[in-house]
């Protein structure tokens, strides 16, 4: 649990009794509880349920070879910002090992792995689909707003591998603007595509004129999904 701990974050409690948890994973440069305003600036009630906790932990800051090799707070490292590269599996590794010790605390707290979703923005969203396609396929869902995945990710033989199993994996929730001139729309697009080749179910939403950024439109319907997949128990 420690590595859980070396990990800064902040959370929206939900107004009622606590039986479901989101973690919900900033893009890079950013933190927890930047994105927490952020999200909170974009949708009137800025994701706060009746039964649901909403995490937003904040990566280490760490070398970031896009950025040639300076300090940022970033999930894992890259050699480069494109689809066609290697992933930099070593630390993507490190980070799920860490991301997994948080998910443990909600499960020692009482809340069960099919009670939460993982998902984020940009990186972060790369880094949840890392997390519930290869180690935590046991979750209710995951979700990617303005993400991609390397073209070669271990992730889609991960998915490949679950489904030859006969094993259960969870519902994709993808958003991505067709302006977005950082993560560009076909990379997402070919995301998705390849996970759902793989055999997972995928549901994409392409947002017109939406560039690198977070939109009321998406939040809206991530919070519809997010209650259909959590919903309250009686």
């Amino acid at each position: 649990m420690a590595a859980a701990r070396e990990l800064r974050r902040c959370a929206v409690s939900p107004t009622g009794k606590h039986t479901a948890s989101i973690i919900f994973l900033h893009g890079s440069g950013d933190t927890g509880q930047g994105l927490r305003s952020w999200v909170r600036d974009v949708i009137p009630n800025g994701l706060t349920f009746n039964h649901i906790k909403v995490i937003y932990p904040t990566a280490p800051s760490r070398p970031y070879t896009p950025m040639r090799g300076a300090h940022s707070t970033v999930w894992f490292d890259r050699l480069k910002i494109s689809q066609d590269c290697p992933e930099h599996v070593e630390s993507v590794e490190a980070m799920c090992s860490t991301l997994g010790a948080v998910i443990q605390e909600e499960v020692d707290a009482g809340i069960p792995k099919s009670r939460m979703i993982i998902g984020g923005f940009s990186m972060g969203g790369a880094m949840a689909l890392h997390l519930a396609c290869r180690h935590h396929p046991d979750v209710a869902g995951v979700f990617a707003l303005s993400s991609f995945l390397n073209k070669d990710s271990v992730a889609f033989q991960a998915v490949e591998s679950q489904i030859q199993k006969g094993q259960r994996l969870p519902d994709l929730l993808q958003f991505h603007g067709t302006n977005d001139d950082l993560v560009l729309h076909q990379w997402g697009q070919d995301t998705e595509a390849l996970l759902r080749k793989a055999g997972m179910t995928t549901v994409f939403h392409s947002l017109p004129g939406l560039q690198h950024q977070l939109s009321q439109q998406e939040l809206e319907i991530l919070q519809d999904w997010i209650v259909r997949k959590l919903p309250i128990i009686p």
